[in-house]
């Protein structure tokens, strides 16, 4: 395999305009189109003020022009990590204007971007980017608020070239689908920067329903990225696709779902281990349930109390930084997950953060008191909720009924939460339980979820 493109010499290096870069049913975008819209949407964005952009799209073609364009432009790329709009105008601070490609309803300046240009003149190379330049992504933090997590390009450069060590050789010929979002790191790294640096032609939709990994073209082999929770909703009634590697990444993969996956497609998948702050950390082929992770090349894990804090090739900080998960670390500098701590919870592969939830639900009517928390049911976790209301409120529930006052809550909540985060059990307390410190004790209110109302 070649040696990675570094983000900057994407378009710049000198490679044919024919070469494809993404495809859609039978559409096919090529290097000379995408440098023909990058250059166009370039010259837009140096005529505008403002100098952070909002990247919101559905299309991964139309991403990569609006991420190139905002980055040849010497302006910042935002990723809000969403296309809300009530949360886009609410976070509209962070941002001097939204790229997206499609219309939305928020305040401020709005860039519908498109692939309709085209150009007879012949490609002049866009201004450079430096390794200095950076992206921000923006990821649920404990604190309930969007936390802003700064990547330097030659970050990203780095990260592909590692990955490229590891799984470089599997991918020669292979095209990249998936079931994840570009606008998290993990979508943006292997579906965006290590495709199009291996120059590895990608899917532009994103791939929803197992049925059309099913329908994948048989006269390709693919590079499918994917989730936990993607993998466990499986049909393998289904046709198995001729997916040559499979990576899955962003919460646990069982080894009941990694036994399905292998009978369905006759492969073991491939996990990453890592988070939007540090990048990636660690890789496993998994063959077995007990199977550990490796670290890759540079990567230390220095265990604290009872926490690890991280050094890698990949994060700026020299003192590293701590993680979220509880990790066992072995002699050889191996390791296998616990657990979480903190306030922010992994469900369906997304980082939600209870804290948020908790304000959102503060900020609803008559709500006094509000607690959040993980919920187990049947082997699937859920949210549960826990609030003290004022007497209007109280009142109000008595009139409308129990389920009439959730589903007004859970619509209220709609427009801030993911899907994923919305509660789904929910418990009216005379008053919030708390210890002798004055202080809630998680334990003893997750009782209160073990029966159903």
């Amino acid at each position: 395999m070649h040696k990675p493109l570094p983000v900057s010499q994407w378009l710049n290096a000198p490679r044919p305009d024919d070469t494809p870069v993404a495809w859609s049913g039978d559409r096919c975008w090529t290097l000379g189109q995408l440098r023909d819209d990058v250059s166009a949407l370039t010259a837009c964005l140096q005529q505008q003020d403002g100098d952070r952009w909002a990247l919101c799209f559905d299309n991964s073609y139309l991403f990569i022009v609006a991420l190139l364009a905002t980055l040849h432009a010497g302006k910042t790329p935002v990723l809000p990590g969403h296309s809300r709009e009530s949360l886009l105008d609410e976070q509209h601070a962070l941002f001097s204007g939204v790229l997206s490609d499609r219309t939305l309803n928020v305040r401020g300046r709005l860039i519908v971007v498109d692939a309709a240009r085209c150009s007879a003149t012949g490609f002049t190379p866009l201004p450079a980017i430096p390794d200095t330049q950076v992206i921000e992504l923006f990821t649920s933090g404990s604190t309930g608020k969007p936390e802003r997590i700064i990547k330097h390009i030659a970050q990203l450069d780095q990260e592909a070239m590692l990955l490229a060590a590891r799984f470089g050789e599997r991918l020669s010929g292979c095209r990249v689908v998936a079931s994840v979002v570009p606008q998290h790191l993990y979508g943006l790294t292997f579906r965006i920067v290590l495709p199009m640096a291996l120059g590895l032609p990608l899917h532009a939709e994103m791939l929803t329903y197992a049925e059309q990994v099913a329908a994948l073209d048989h006269a390709q082999r693919y590079l499918f990225i994917t989730s936990p929770a993607f993998l466990k909703r499986l049909d393998t009634r289904l046709a198995p696709p001729p997916v040559a590697v499979l990576v899955s990444a962003g919460g646990v993969l069982t080894w009941e779902s990694a036994c399905v996956t292998h009978r369905w497609l006759g492969l073991w998948p491939d996990e990453i281990y890592g988070s939007s702050e540090t990048g990636v950390l660690a890789w496993r082929h998994r063959q077995g349930d007990a199977v550990l992770w490796h670290p890759f090349p540079g990567v230390k894990m220095n265990p604290i109390d009872d926490a690890v804090r991280v050094i890698s090739p990949l994060i700026r900080e020299p003192e590293g930084l701590l993680l979220d998960d509880i990790l066992h670390l072995e002699d050889n500098g191996q390791f296998s997950i616990i657990g979480r701590r903190g306030r922010v919870v992994k469900i369906e592969d997304k980082r939600i953060s209870l804290t948020e939830i908790e304000q959102r639900l503060l900020a609803l009517e008559g709500v006094c008191e509000a607690a959040a928390l993980p919920v187990t049911r049947d082997g699937r976790q859920t949210i549960g909720v826990l609030l003290v209301l004022n007497d209007t409120a109280r009142q109000q529930l008595c009139q409308r009924g129990r389920n009439a006052q959730i589903l007004a809550w859970r619509r209220a909540l709609q427009p801030w939460l993911e899907p994923v985060a919305l509660p789904r059990h929910w418990r009216i307390l005379d008053e919030m339980p708390v210890n002798s410190m004055n202080k809630r004790v998680y334990a003893q209110l997750q009782e209160l979820f073990h029966e159903n109302p």
